[in-house]
């Protein structure tokens, strides 16, 4: 995959930025869409500074990229959600407030600002002031040397892709100004589908946002409720070498964030596998367990039989570190379950293949109880495959320091990539590179060469 999926912060406004961060890097997204706004790194803030540097340490120490989103809804203005903007009239308060932006930008190393035209209050007029408002931000970026993304939303006076991109011919081209898409916005009010739109915004495309929608209506669904194509939108991200950051866009799904995001997460992972023979199946699969959570047990064993089997990506055939078609497609399954009840018996009763997908579906939110045991069981065992399944992100949260320890060493000893161990580089810790150190030592004086990871963790890069 050329480009990084992620999440948008306003998806979990009911969080902590600091946690929502947390939470994000560890379900697997490896970027994020910050909205700035009140509760989440305020651009108005007497001590912006020093936030946003907190912020960037944090985004560095997770390895999240970033894009700046400023879509906040009250933060110019208390009774009026997102005025002002670029079309009204008194636009100074919304050019301040983007060239505030630019700078948090900057500061963050982002990928860019993106932001949007505005719904017209009235029209006479609109484009003149638009066409003004965008020209000062644009040469607010260009001095700053941050990139923006013009967005098209439904309702405003820019609402199309063609809109966007006429704008930017009547303000010369300028380099700064790129567009963001969002796709669903596509499936709403554009006129070709959304991997149609993707092609035709080609280079520009500075930031995307991912979510479905029905035709006409302006809602943002999760994926599979609309009449988003998921799979072939993000072919077409991979297909024009889009290597920016495609993050989930779900503002109204606070109050589920980290369970919505994890279900997010498990359909975009199944989207980009290659070689899926029958996407529907899958998606009829998840209706089912949705309607009825029993309906996995039958489920889960014709997984294989009717997605595939092969890896995830070709830079790792064995699916050590990323996983296979078929556990993408299994761990869309469990993220349809409302709780984890049924994967004890999933485990104890599938074939390894199985037992692999219920190891990957683990998330750091998977009840303890019941993840620990499936994952002590797995470390125990010979196929490499599930031992580096087990030691994913949800072990990196829960396993206790001396399994985990355990387990690292036991990849070194068995060849597995240490690149499958998530929390790596937050769990390393004096005892497990003094085992480490052991294991080298032991090796060195047996006259057989010591692993290149094993090198790595102790800083004697091979």
């Amino acid at each position: 995959m050329t480009f990084r999926l992620g999440y948008g912060t306003n998806g979990f406004a009911n969080h902590r930025l600091d946690d929502a961060l947390a939470v994000i890097a560890d379900l697997g997204y490896r970027g994020v869409a910050l909205t700035l706004d009140h509760h989440h790194l305020d651009p108005y803030a007497d001590d912006l500074p020093a936030r946003v540097d907190a912020v960037a340490r944090r985004l560095a120490e997770l390895d999240l990229t970033v894009v700046v989103e400023t879509g906040a809804r009250y933060l110019l203005d208390a009774h009026r959600k997102h005025h002002p903007t670029l079309v009204s009239e008194g636009q100074d308060r919304r050019v301040d407030f983007l060239g505030r932006a630019i700078l948090v930008a900057r500061d963050l190393g982002a990928d860019c600002v993106s932001f949007w035209s505005g719904v017209a209050a009235r029209p006479d007029g609109a484009w003149d002031r638009l066409r003004s408002g965008v020209a000062r931000v644009v040469d607010l970026a260009d001095r700053a040397g941050v990139r923006l993304g013009l967005e098209p939303e439904p309702g405003h006076v820019v609402e199309r892709l063609d809109q966007a991109l006429a704008l930017r011919a009547e303000l010369g081209d300028p380099a700064p100004l790129g567009i963001t898409l969002d796709v669903g916005h596509c499936v709403a009010v554009e006129p070709e589908d959304a991997a149609a739109c993707v092609r035709r915004a080609g280079d520009l495309l500075v930031n995307v946002q991912l979510d479905d929608m029905l035709p006409g209506v302006h809602e943002h669904l999760e994926f599979g409720e609309g009449d988003l194509d998921l799979r072939g939108t993000l072919a077409a991200l991979v297909d024009t070498g889009y290597r920016g950051l495609a993050a989930v866009e779900l503002p109204r799904h606070s109050h589920a964030a980290p369970r919505v995001a994890r279900r997010a997460f498990a359909a975009l992972t199944a989207a980009t596998a290659p070689h899926v023979p029958d996407p529907d199946w899958l998606a009829e699969a998840e209706r089912r367990v949705r309607a009825d959570p029993a309906a996995i047990r039958a489920l889960f064993p014709a997984v294989g039989r009717e997605v595939g089997r092969g890896p995830l990506r070709a830079d790792d055939p064995g699916g050590l570190v990323h996983g296979t078609v078929d556990d993408a497609a299994r761990a869309r399954l469990v993220a349809a379950l409302p709780d984890a009840t049924e994967l004890p018996a999933l485990y104890r009763y599938g074939d390894d293949a199985e037992r692999r997908g219920v190891l990957r579906a683990l998330t750091p939110d998977t009840d303890p109880d019941v993840g620990l045991p499936i994952v002590r069981d797995a470390l125990r065992a010979n196929d490499t495959r599930l031992v580096a399944a087990a030691l994913g992100p949800f072990a990196a949260r829960h396993l206790d320091r001396h399994a985990w320890r355990h387990g690292v060493l036991k990849c070194l000893f068995t060849g597995i990539p240490l690149a499958a161990v998530h929390g790596l580089r937050d769990r390393t810790d004096d005892e497990l590179l003094r085992m480490t150190a052991d294991y080298a030592a032991e090796r060195e004086a047996a006259g057989r060469d010591v692993p290149a990871d094993a090198l790595r963790l102790l800083g004697r890069t091979p």
